[in-house]
């Protein structure tokens, strides 16, 4: 899976997760400050990450770098294709 797909499927799983449309989504957005996000978003949206991808249990340490849509991205990026 390639970082656009995965980028692709993310702006769907934020779109849905948040109630928006997902071309206000980029690599860029901040999940809080961009985006609205609170704890409960937050954590309903890693589940998703988690089943979506495929990807095991999201770690609490890794959890504290994801801020933006794009490291997100990378960190799937690397899950997947590692």
């Amino acid at each position: 899976m390639t970082a656009e797909e995965i980028f692709k499927t993310m702006q769907d799983l934020i779109a849905e997760q948040f109630a928006i449309d997902a071309e206000e989504i980029t690599m860029d957005s901040s999940f809080v400050d961009d985006l609205g996000a609170d704890s409960v978003d937050l954590v309903e949206l890693v589940m998703a990450m988690e089943e979506e991808f495929d990807v095991g249990e999201i770690d609490e340490e890794d959890l504290a770098g994801l801020k933006t849509v794009r490291d997100c991205v990378q960190y799937l990026n690397h899950k997947i294709n590692s």
